[in-house]
């Protein structure tokens, strides 16, 4: 095993142990947690941060999120993240959907992920362009400003999260 796959594979580890740790403290108990793992981990207590850089993989039940650095903020007296940023080559998959785009941030309050740096949903071979995507969560809803629609013959449009 090469000492950069072992560094990576301890950091990925402990990573996943610290946040996952966190995280599940932090939300209600019938939620599942988020595990992110990254290259490397940079958390700063006094601003309740966590920056996550290098390979950035986040993931809870129904959605994974790739990115190239992830920061998550925190509210440690009411025990919750307020929100998540998202930064370069940013994927999120659900199901067979993904959206593309070079931002995404979660509002944790508003239960939504906003999508922005040329946002692109593509599910099949429909394809869902704008200046931002917004997944309302609970809601099971997706809002795109400045949207363009292509759509494959034979197929309608779908939610970009729809279920199947």
């Amino acid at each position: 095993m090469s000492q950069a796959f072992s560094t990576v594979s301890k950091i990925s580890i402990i990573t996943s142990l610290f946040i996952g740790t966190f995280i599940a403290n932090a939300m209600p108990a019938e939620e599942k947690p988020i595990v992110i793992t990254s290259e490397t981990l940079i958390a700063d207590n006094k601003k309740n941060i966590v920056i996550f850089e290098g390979k950035v993989t986040a993931k809870n039940e129904d959605i994974t999120i790739y990115s190239d650095k992830m920061e998550v903020f925190y509210n440690n007296s009411l025990g919750k993240i307020t929100r998540i940023h998202a930064s370069g080559n940013v994927k999120a998959f659900k199901n067979e959907r993904i959206i593309f785009s070079k931002e995404a941030i979660y509002i944790g309050d508003e239960e939504k992920i906003v999508f922005t740096g040329k946002p692109k949903a593509v599910d099949g071979g429909n394809v869902i362009t704008g200046t931002e995507i917004t997944y309302f969560i609970k809601k099971n809803r997706t809002m795109v400003k400045g949207g363009r629609v292509v759509l494959k013959k034979g197929q309608g449009i779908r939610n970009a999260f729809s279920p199947n």
